[in-house]
């Protein structure tokens, strides 16, 4: 029963990772904010499930866990040092957005098929299109 919930990517076992409450965080960002090196230590700990939570939204793609780890401890490297802790906002909404950005910029750069972000809008945008024309079909002639 030890093992109920493990589960080690990147050689860290994440059932023994100490989670972090908003309070908890909000002071320690103050502390690293303020110059203590230590408090930096301690959110990377305290989010490293935060990390994992946001990359079980990507466990379909067919890419390597571990890397994605990876990429998301940078973004959440990134979302430490760029952190405002005085700013009146809980410091995982904003960490997680960051972290994701950073695991999907990985997964967009390191895609075979190359995309333009305006193309691949373009695109989007006439699939819309197509579904409302799609609903006005029905609506005119099902109903």
């Amino acid at each position: 029963m030890g093992y109920y919930k493990k589960v080690e990517i990147s050689g860290v076992n994440t059932a023994q990772l100490p989670v972090l409450s908003a309070l908890q965080a909000k002071e320690l960002f103050r502390r690293y904010h303020d110059g203590d090196e230590s408090a930096r230590e301690l959110l990377i700990e305290g989010n490293l499930r935060l990390v994992l939570s946001v990359i079980k939204r990507f466990e379909n793609r067919n890419e390597d866990m571990d890397d994605l780890f990876q990429v998301g401890v940078v973004g959440l490297l990134k979302a430490i040092e760029n952190f405002n802790p005085d700013l009146d906002v809980m410091p995982s909404s904003y960490l997680c957005p960051m972290i994701s950005g950073e695991v999907r910029r990985y997964l967009r750069d390191n895609n075979t098929i190359r995309v333009s972000r305006s193309a691949g809008y373009g695109i989007s945008c006439f699939a819309g299109a197509g579904k409302a024309h799609s609903r006005e079909i029905q609506r005119t002639f099902c109903g």
